[in-house]
């Protein structure tokens, strides 16, 4: 590149630093945000995880509850577990519906978990609240919408909460502030292979 090309570089990057600057100004709103992680590809409960750990870093405190992921071992549950004084990590689903196959022990393993998230919500020592997996019991009905739709509406607005798994419902990303939908594009499980530790688990 000629020393023209940088001083065009140079100011056109100088414009773009005050456009955006102009538009920083105008965002002044600040309260806790309600977040859905939702669609058929890898990584919404690893992202919300990375949400935990940047919020951590700012000195918040955060909880995670788990609706769906039964007691098997994971890296996050165990790295989550490991640092008690830093994150409450708790594991309330029974596993997959698939492996219960008993839908009355969904519908209390369930409902065990949403007082349970309702009381962490409400706990004013928590300032970020992922339930992860809440999605996939409002997709099987296990959980009304109705219900937490109402109790999200009126949730205390100095935290965020963030809900992952796929097939959201509609009324949750209408009320949420933040939705992001994960598409899969490749994933090695379809050309044979098994699920592996540190990416899947």
């Amino acid at each position: 590149m000629s020393e023209e090309d940088f001083a065009r570089h140079n100011a056109r990057m100088k414009r773009v630093a005050e456009a955006r600057a102009k538009m920083q100004a105008r965002r002044t709103l600040e309260r806790g945000l309600l977040i859905v992680h939702t669609g058929p590809g890898k990584g919404k409960s690893s992202s919300a995880f990375g949400m935990a750990i940047r919020s951590l870093g700012w000195g918040m405190k955060v909880a995670i509850l788990q609706y769906v992921k039964g007691k098997w071992e994971t890296g996050e549950r165990n790295f989550f577990e490991a640092n008690p004084d830093l994150v409450t990590f708790e594991v309330m689903g029974e596993g997959f519906t698939w492996d219960t196959q008993d839908r009355a022990r969904d519908i209390a393993a369930a409902r065990a978990a949403w007082e349970r998230s309702k009381a962490m919500i409400l706990d004013p020592a928590f300032d970020f609240v992922i339930l992860d997996e809440l999605n996939i019991v409002l997709r099987d009905d296990t959980l009304p919408i109705a219900e937490i739709v109402d109790f999200l509406k009126d949730r205390p607005l100095t935290k965020h909460v963030c809900i992952t798994g796929r097939n959201a419902k509609p009324e949750l990303l209408e009320l949420a502030d933040l939705v992001t939908e994960f598409e899969e594009v490749k994933h090695p499980y379809r050309a044979g292979f098994k699920a592996q530790k540190g990416v899947e688990y």
